[in-house]
């Protein structure tokens, strides 16, 4: 089991259930990463931070700046900002529950993590939300604190188990009304429009499966990847022949066999050795 990179508690009003966060990413997601190489020596590119002015300079001599004006810029230093955080209190402090239709997908920031209860004491607590919010079809509206800011989370049940999402502030995410311009409603007869909902209906599935849509592109990237990998490894060195793997028992017998043999050509073994002792003595 990977380890939870949040933990805390799921509070709604007197209840509170001790919960741990997975993030529902999966590590790689099979993306290959590439690094920028000179063309001529293979060496990786290095970025040095440089100065119009003075050159290359250290980490510690560098702060944020926010341009104000053209060429101006008002700094705020790392302690500045760090009062500004908000203070992580290891919460998910459900507001209300929705319809799941009320919220717009576009919303979703892509961030999501599946929560599950830290501990026995919290698995009746966690069983009674999930299964309550399963029969209801409600989604919950959290916030929470991520790395000291300020979050708006949902929290929906799926496939047996609760998840979070964080969702971005209305702020962040342009509105449908922005480019109601460029679409013309009255583009498409009724009869376009009739065909149109025919073909739709005629299409629709209620056995969609998101495992059945692979990334080709990685995968073929992958493979090309690794294929290159294969050729540039050098070609193992030859080795001697291997011994013949063979039955123990014929080895011994073989072996008895060979023995016998070279005492056969060399004589009486036995009667070498007391010649040779009787020379000795003598």
């Amino acid at each position: 089991m990977a380890r939870p990179s949040w933990s805390g508690f799921l509070r709604f009003n007197l209840i509170s259930v001790p919960v741990k966060g997975f993030n529902a990413a999966a590590s790689g997601g099979g993306k290959i990463g590439f690094h920028m190489l000179h063309k001529d020596c293979g060496s990786r590119i290095r970025y040095k931070k440089v100065c119009p002015i003075h050159g290359e300079v250290k980490d510690d001599e560098i702060v944020s700046g926010y341009e104000a004006a053209k060429g101006q810029y008002v700094t705020v230093a790392k302690e500045e900002r760090a009062n500004l955080k908000a203070e992580d209190e290891k919460t998910i402090n459900v507001d209300s529950f929705i319809d799941p239709a009320a919220i717009d997908p576009i919303y979703y920031s892509g961030r999501s993590y599946f929560l599950v209860p830290d501990g026995k004491a919290a698995q009746k607590a966690y069983s009674v939300m999930l299964e309550a919010m399963r029969e209801e079809n409600r989604f919950a509206i959290a916030r929470v604190v991520f790395s000291g800011r300020a979050q708006v989370a949902v929290v929906r049940p799926t496939e047996g188990i609760l998840a979070m999402s964080l969702l971005s502030f209305e702020n962040e995410v342009k509105k449908p009304t922005d480019f109601a311009d460029e679409v013309n409603p009255e583009a498409a007869t009724t009869e376009e429009k009739k065909l149109a909902e025919t073909l739709i209906e005629a299409a629709t599935t209620d056995d969609f499966r998101l495992s059945e849509y692979k990334d080709e592109y990685s995968a073929k990237l992958a493979e090309l990847v690794h294929g290159k990998a294969r050729e540039m490894r050098p070609a193992p060195e030859a080795e001697g022949e291997a011994p013949a793997v063979i039955n123990l028992m014929d080895a011994l017998r073989r072996s008895l066999a060979e023995t016998k043999g070279k005492g056969k050509k060399g004589g009486n073994g036995k009667a070498h050795r007391r010649a040779a002792a009787h020379r000795k003595t003598g």
